[in-house]
C-alpha cells in the first residue's frame, strides 16, 4: 500500500547548531561510530561466528574469524549509515530517532553518505582479497538489499516491509558458511530461514509499543495499519514457522543431540511468550499491559542460545 508523504520539516531544523567540523573530535569519532549502529551489528555477528564453527566442525582459522567479523561489522555498519542518510527526514520526526548524528547535526548529510559508500567499497574489498569472492558478493548483496530494497523500496510503502526487508539481516549466516568453505549447503540456508521467519516477530512487538512514531511520519509497519490481534496472531504464525524450521538440522544430519534439545527448549518458551502475547491481545489490553516488549527481549535471547548452541554442537557430537 502507499502512504502519504512524510510532513516537510523546517527549513534548517536538521543540525541547527553549530558546523559538525567544530565539534569535539571524540563526540565526533562516537558519532560516526553511531551510524554504523553497532547493537544491531552485533546481533548481525552473533549469528556469523557460530555458524563457521558448525561449517568447520571445529574451531575455525581464527584469523578468518576475525576478518570475517571485521568485514561484517563494514558492511553492515555501510548500510546502516546509508539507512540514516535516507531516512534522516523521518529521523528527525521519530522521538526513537530523534538523536541520531545527522538529525543532531553532529554529521552532515555528505558526510555520512561518503562514509557509508567508503565502507561499502572497503568491506567488500575486504572479503574479495582476503577471505573469498562469495563472501564478498554475499555481503555486497546485503547491503544493496537492505539499502535499495527495503529503505528505498519497501518501508514507506507496505506493511510487509520487516517481512521482505528482513532478508538482508539473514545474510550474514551464509556469509560465515562461505567464509570458511567458499560454497554454501543446505545448513546455512535452514539457518537463513529460521533468521527469515525470526524478524518479523522480532520486530513487530517493538513496532507495537513505537506505532504512534510510525504513524506520525506515514511508515506503514505492520502494527500502524493492523490491530493488536491480526499483529498477534500474526507473530504466532511465524513462530511457530521458525521453530519447526530450526529443528531440521538435527535430521539433516548437521547437528546433534546438543542443538535439538537448545533448539526445542528455546523455541518451546518463544511459543509460550507468543501465545501468551496474543491472549492479551485478544483481551484488547492497551499500554503496558500488552507486555509486548517481553518477546522483543525474549527474541534476543533467544537467537543468542541458539546460535551458541550451533557453535557448541560440534564439540559434543
Amino acid at each position: 500500500m502507499c502512504v502519504t508523504a512524510v510532513e516537510s520539516r523546517p527549513a534548517g531544523a536538521i543540525g541547527t547548531s553549530s558546523s559538525p567540523s567544530h565539534r569535539p573530535l571524540g563526540a565526533r569519532v562516537m558519532a560516526f561510530v553511531a551510524l554504523t549502529k553497532p547493537r544491531i551489528i552485533e546481533l548481525l555477528l552473533i549469528t556469523t561466528v557460530p555458524v563457521m564453527f558448525l561449517a568447520e566442525q571445529g574451531v575455525p582459522d581464527l584469523w578468518l574469524v576475525f576478518v570475517t567479523c571485521l568485514g561484517g561489522y563494514l558492511s553492515a555498519g555501510g548500510a546502516n549509515a546509508l539507512n540514516m542518510y535516507i531516512d534522516r527526514d523521518i529521523d528527525a520526526l521519530m522521538d526513537r530517532t530523534s538523536q541520531r548524528p545527522l538529525v543532531t547535526g553532529m554529521v552532515s548529510p555528505r558526510e555520512c553518505l561518503v562514509f557509508g559508500v567508503g565502507l561499502a567499497v572497503a568491506s567488500t574489498l575486504l572479503f574479495g582479497l582476503v577471505v573469498n569472492w562469495l563472501s564478498a558478493w554475499l555481503a555486497l548483496g546485503a547491503l544493496l538489499f537492505y539499502v535499495v530494497v527495503y529503505t528505498m523500496i519497501l518501508k514507506r510503502r507496505t506493511s510487509q516491509n520487516i517481512v521482505w526487508g528482513g532478508i538482508a539481516g539473514c545474510m550474514p549466516v551464509l556469509i560465515g558458511w562461505s567464509s570458511v568453505t567458499n560454497s554454501l549447503s543446505w545448513a546455512p540456508v535452514i539457518l537463513f530461514l529460521v533468521m527469515f521467519f525470526w524478524t518479523p516477530p522480532h520486530y513487530w512487538p517493538l513496532s507495537m509499543k513505537v506505532k504512534d512514531d510510525y504513524a506520525r511520519v506515514g511508515v506503514p509497519m505492520l502494527p500502524v495499519v493492523a490491530s493488536n490481534k491480526v499483529v498477534a496472531r500474526q507473530i504466532v504464525l511465524y513462530s511457530w514457522v521458525m521453530v519447526a524450521v530450526s529443528l531440521l538440522l538435527q535430521p539433516l544430519g548437521y547437528t546433534g543431540w546438543f542443538y535439538t534439545v537448545v533448539a526445542f527448549v528455546t523455541g518451546g518458551w518463544w511459543l509460550w511468550e507468543a501465545h501468551g502475547l496474543q491472549n492479551r491481545a485478544k483481551a484488547e489490553v492497551t499500554g503496558g499491559k500488552l507486555k509486548e516488549m517481553r518477546l522483543f527481549h525474549w527474541s534476543i535471547t533467544y537467537v543468542s542460545l541458539l546460535f551458541v548452541a550451533v557453535a557448541v554442537d560440534p564439540f559434543l557430537r
